[in-house]
């Protein structure tokens, strides 16, 4: 059943019941947050595509708390509406922003497709902390829950977190790891920054969104222009930049929609209210394929979970620990224990040749000279012959005693009702022409040609696709798996340079999003990549 359906009645029914069943109580007592100082004002960024539009003056002030047991619900939408805590709002800011949602279900189609993973997890932090639940619905506005967004700003992950404001907020990022993209890491982050901010705006929850779009110092400013000319200093009242007016009705339409799909003739898939994922120790570093293997789970979808690893591996200094889908828990977990020091992270000895240089080493091992430089600390990249060098071994299979220890998942295979010279593919939920033409080894375009299709078109469950079935493999460098990047096209950027910066080929970054002379880039166009791994910058 696809996320979005037609209008039913069923929805006002459970509202009116939910409402009945949980009266208002006190909001808990809580420590107040001490922002750190804010070295730089630079905005965090938000990669969707929503509309812009200003903003008209109105004064707004949340309503009383409600208190609830998430354990209630057996749908994770209706644990979320019954905590919702910010009063209706009537301004056209916001109705504007609400027909852009209502006219592309699509869009929040594959939104909570992916949101799905992390929302359980979010809906309990911002629980726990008394916090309106509102903010789950944040990351819609942010990053469209996709944990590898990535902005013209430079902000990262679910929450959008610039690299200061990450590093204010205590996420760890080096050359392994990045905490704006751990899912478990950010959020704390997130839920600090919005209460330290309420903490500051003495209790204005809308004033704390709009400085966690535009910054603290630049809300307290337009905030103390106001009070010096005469003028009310809430929100609606305030002179910010054209995004952060967008942004506060952005998250005020999606509560208005969400709280009663059905008043729009929309209808959600139940998102179960229970655990998607268990968090494991993992005591060391592990490379993630091996990783994989153990939890009897798909390599993407490890990566989904754990997208704050930069590299093949989990970082060596920390944190250790793995997130894995819950039904793979305990094999993982059992698996772990017996795999040795050795079987977690391998590498290969390599002695370097007469003439041999390090990126002819790299090819020659599926890597690259960046990779190995920081593996054996060379400062200048150089080698000599001789040499000892360390080489990852990222494909190596698992130890007999390992592979019997997992409890393998069964993975349902791909649908496919075979002919003479085609195949029919049945698409399946939160699949995209470019999954599905990386997991046929072929181009976009072609996959689109063929099914008449733009390449930027959306599929939905169901829908079946032609693929033309050949012995040969077509010349597509980019059916290799990745890790999937998000990026907003910057003045003056080129296929070349976004190619380079992300250590790609120009064949790959043009297949992946159908550029051509008659598609060709655009500053502000979104762009997706599929990051190797092993050569990915971080």
């Amino acid at each position: 059943m696809s996320p979005i359906k037609s209008h039913h009645i069923l929805g006002c029914i459970l509202l009116a019941l939910s409402a009945c069943a949980h009266q208002p109580t006190a909001r808990p007592a809580r420590e107040p947050v001490v922002i750190p100082p804010a070295p730089s004002e630079e905005p965090i960024d938000s990669p969707d595509a929503g509309p812009i539009i200003g903003a008209t003056p109105s004064l707004t002030m949340p309503r009383e708390w409600q208190h609830h047991n998430g354990e209630d619900y057996d749908d994770l939408f209706d644990r979320m509406r019954a905590g919702f805590a910010f009063d209706e709002v009537q301004e056209p800011a916001i109705d504007v922003q609400l027909n852009w949602f209502e006219h592309n279900p699509d869009y929040l189609e594959r939104v909570f497709q992916r949101a799905q993973r992390y929302l359980y997890h979010i809906v309990t932090e911002v629980e726990a902390r008394g916090m309106p639940l509102e903010f789950a619905l944040l990351p819609v506005v942010e990053s469209a829950y996709e944990p590898f967004a990535y902005s013209s700003s430079r902000a990262s992950g679910l929450w959008q977190f610039i690299p200061d404001t990450g590093r204010r907020f205590g996420l760890k990022r080096d050359w392994w790891y990045d905490g704006r993209r751990d899912v478990i890491e950010s959020t704390r982050a997130a839920l600090d920054y919005l209460q330290a901010l309420h903490d500051q705006f003495n209790g204005d929850w809308l004033l704390a969104i709009a400085a966690y779009n535009v910054g603290e110092n630049g809300v307290q400013r337009q905030m103390d222009f106001n009070r010096a000319n005469g003028k009310p200093t809430d929100f609606w009242h305030l002179s910010l930049p054209a995004e952060t007016r967008a942004y506060v009705p952005k998250l005020l339409a999606l509560k208005r929609l969400m709280a009663e799909p059905e008043r729009y003739g929309l209808e959600f898939a139940v998102i179960p209210n229970e655990p998607y994922f268990a968090l494991i120790d993992t005591g060391s570093q592990i490379d993630l394929k091996i990783a994989a293997k153990l939890a009897g789970s798909s390599y993407d979808e490890l990566v989904a979970l754990n997208p704050g690893y930069n590299r093949w591996a989990s970082d060596p200094e920390g944190p250790h620990r793995m997130l894995v889908p819950i039904d793979n828990a305990d094999a993982f977990d059992t698996a772990l224990k017996t795999l040795g020091p050795d079987d977690r992270v391998r590498f290969v000895n390599h002695e370097v040749a007469r003439k041999e240089t390090l990126p002819m080493i790299a090819k020659q091992y599926g890597t690259s000279a960046a990779v190995l430089s920081k593996i054996n600390e060379l400062k200048d990249g150089k080698v000599t012959a001789g040499q000892t060098l360390k080489i990852p071994e990222v494909s190596g299979e698992l130890p007999d005693k390992v592979l019997l220890a997992a409890q393998r998942v069964d993975r349902p295979e791909t649908d496919l009702g075979k002919r003479k010279h085609q195949i029919v593919y049945r698409v399946r939920a939160g699949e995209t022409l470019v999954s599905i033409a990386r997991r046929h080894g072929m181009p976009v375009s072609t996959l689109a040609r063929l099914n008449n299709l733009g390449s930027s078109d959306i599929l939905v469950k169901g829908q079946r696709l032609l693929i033309k079935a050949s012995s040969r493999r077509f010349r597509d460098e980019g059916v290799r798996s990745g890790r999937r990047v998000l990026y907003t096209v910057r003045r003056g950027d080129t296929v070349y340079s976004i190619a380079h910066q992300f250590q790609v080929s120009v064949t790959q970054l043009k297949s992946w999003n159908g550029l051509n002379e008659r598609h060709p880039i655009k500053t502000g166009r979104r762009i997706v990549m599929y990051v190797d791994s092993s050569r990915q910058q971080g």
